[in-house]
């Protein structure tokens, strides 16, 4: 097969993302849900517009979007694991490994290697670039529900104590100074009974 009808084949088995629904709601319109090709388009338009607070003010750009842009292809195969679901989390790197496998590898090499590398990068915060990338993926939801009166962590049972345990140190260790805002949003959020405290 050649390069062109490979990448052309990734293409269209990419445009499934769209197929995938997250439990987050989007802010103009609560009562649809969030699909992932929406997420990923949504946290490439946050990592351009929050990138002068990065923690690393030398994060490279580039190396971000590729990350947010790609980390969630391999939920064409697993789905979207909603992260205050302990079960789900538990299979969770065995699922989307699977699923990194088959979808990168319909890429011929070197391209295949490239984007899961990106994804490896993404899952494993190692570089200043993939802690910026999973700040802001950690950021986006919580803002979601801020700006939705908190209609998804309603409708899961989610705690201003979960929100924090789960997320904190991730949104910290990329963009501090997006933490300190959302962490204060939390707390109007439960005073204004959109977030059950859970202490």
């Amino acid at each position: 097969m050649t390069t062109l009808i490979r990448s052309i084949e990734f293409l269209r088995e990419a445009d499934r993302l769209k197929s995938v629904v997250r439990r987050s709601r989007l802010s103009f319109d609560p009562d649809r849900r969030e699909n992932d090709a929406e997420h990923s388009w949504h946290l490439a338009l946050m990592a351009i517009v929050l990138a002068s607070h990065a923690r690393d003010p030398a994060v490279d750009l580039l190396a971000v979007l590729r990350m947010v842009i790609v980390h969630d292809l391999v939920e064409i195969d697993a789905g979207d694991t909603f992260l205050y679901d302990a079960a789900g989390s538990a299979t969770q790197a065995d699922r989307e490994e699977a699923a990194a496998t088959r979808v990168f590898g319909l890429l011929g090499d070197p391209l295949a290697g490239e984007l899961r590398a990106a994804w490896r990068e993404f899952e494993g915060r190692a570089t200043p670039e993939a802690r910026f990338a999973r700040a802001v993926d950690r950021a986006q939801p919580i803002l979601q529900n801020l700006l939705t009166e908190g209609r998804s962590w309603r409708e899961h049972g989610v705690t201003a104590r979960q929100v924090r345990a789960l997320n904190a140190q991730i949104v910290i260790e990329g963009a501090p100074a997006v933490w300190e805002h959302l962490d204060a949003r939390l707390d109007e959020a439960v005073r204004r009974g959109w977030l059950a405290a859970g202490d």
